[in-house]
């Protein structure tokens, strides 16, 4: 081996090293550095154009849409959860005195249910109408117990969301500022060839986009829409609901019907028929149809990957990583597939070999 190749080699260890090392070190704020990257991806059109109307003051510019996201993402944001964790807490200090009492309602409508429906819910471990009580409100009380600990868990790491919030948005701040020349270090950088890189980083950003606009705003819009159906009809906790809502319908699919479903369910069993068919009603016509009519508008043609990749990379993700899985599960999905696609590209023009390919 000669000195070249030795240094070479060397050279390509120090930098996995320290690439290594830099990754460790950022990984206790790695949320805070994602979420800065995803909003200077959405923000970044908003910037552009201040920064013409600002005669190409960057440092203008990019403090102009740092304040447009604090006003636009982060301030309704806590605003929403600051109630949403009042609600909870009501919820779970009423759950152990609130009286769901519905056995009598189920116990008659079990004697009308035919054999094999009965035979049915025996199968999944239904023996009997108690055991449609206790289910239900050991569900109510889960929710709200995880709520209130949740609260309890937000409210210990105070400091450090605001030492995370602090990072994201000076990080935020710098990429809207140097964006364009960090973009043209990495090209510089990337071991792949530039038309590769750029195809790769409009894949990366198009996943942003796609499942920030598409899924996330989606989502919101179904959670808002159960919440308000829920508020009229009277169910309690309407706000945390409306969020467990928001939270499921980022799932392709199911959706936020895990919620509402139940609690038409609920209301048909416990005699309030015209709620029940309300909330039937309106979570077909209104909620579930939210995805069909939005989806296409605000995608297009930004993620083109089946619904049942985004809903395994999604709910992969929020099991390995937390919530922010559900941006970097299908994000992942969306560069194998543009790597790949490259790779598929160089190899039908000959560029790339197969080890199977004869020599």
């Amino acid at each position: 081996m000669n000195r070249t190749t030795v240094e070479t080699s060397c050279f390509f260890i120090a930098l996995a090293l320290v690439s290594g090392a830099l990754v460790w070190i950022l990984l206790p704020f790695y949320g805070a550095i994602l979420w800065a990257l995803i909003l200077a991806i959405l923000f970044r059109p908003l910037y552009l154009s201040l920064l013409r109307r600002t005669g190409q003051r960057r440092n203008l510019a990019a403090a102009m849409s740092l304040l447009a996201c604090v006003v636009i993402v982060i301030v309704p944001g806590a605003i929403v959860l600051d109630s949403m964790i009042e609600e909870s807490q009501r919820l779970y200090s009423r759950a152990g005195v609130i009286e769901i009492d519905i056995a009598s309602t189920i116990r008659n409508l079990w004697t009308h249910l035919p054999d094999f429906v009965i035979r049915l819910f025996a199968w999944v471990g239904l023996t009997g109408p108690d055991e449609f009580h206790t289910l239900i409100t050991d569900f109510i009380g889960q929710v709200a117990q995880s709520a209130a600990d949740l609260a309890v868990r937000l409210g210990q790491s105070t400091v450090q969301l605001a030492i995370s919030l602090g990072i994201m948005l000076y990080t935020l701040f710098f990429l809207f500022r140097d964006g364009p020349a960090l973009i043209t270090t990495f090209r510089r950088a990337s071991p792949l060839s530039q038309g590769h890189t750029d195809k790769v980083l409009a894949k990366l950003a198009s996943a942003v986009r796609a499942t920030i606009k598409g899924n996330v705003i989606i989502a919101i819009l179904q959670g808002a829409l159960g919440g308000v159906i829920f508020w009229l009809l009277g169910i309690q906790a309407a706000l945390l609901w409306a969020a467990l809502m928001s939270l499921l319908a980022l799932l392709p699919v199911v959706g936020a019907a895990l919620v509402w479903v139940p609690f038409a369910i609920y209301l048909l069993i416990a005699g309030q028929t015209a709620k029940g068919v309300t909330l039937l009603v309106f979570g077909a016509l209104v909620i579930s149809l939210v995805d069909n009519l939005l989806r296409p508008a605000l995608v297009g043609r930004d993620l083109r990957l089946p619904d049942f990749v985004v809903l395994v990379t999604t709910v992969g993700g929020i099991a390995l990583i937390g919530p922010n899985g559900f941006v970097i599960g299908p994000m992942i999905a969306a560069l194998f597939v543009a790597i790949w696609s490259s790779f598929a590209e160089e190899k039908a023009k000959g560029k790339v070999s197969s080890p199977h390919d004869p020599a």
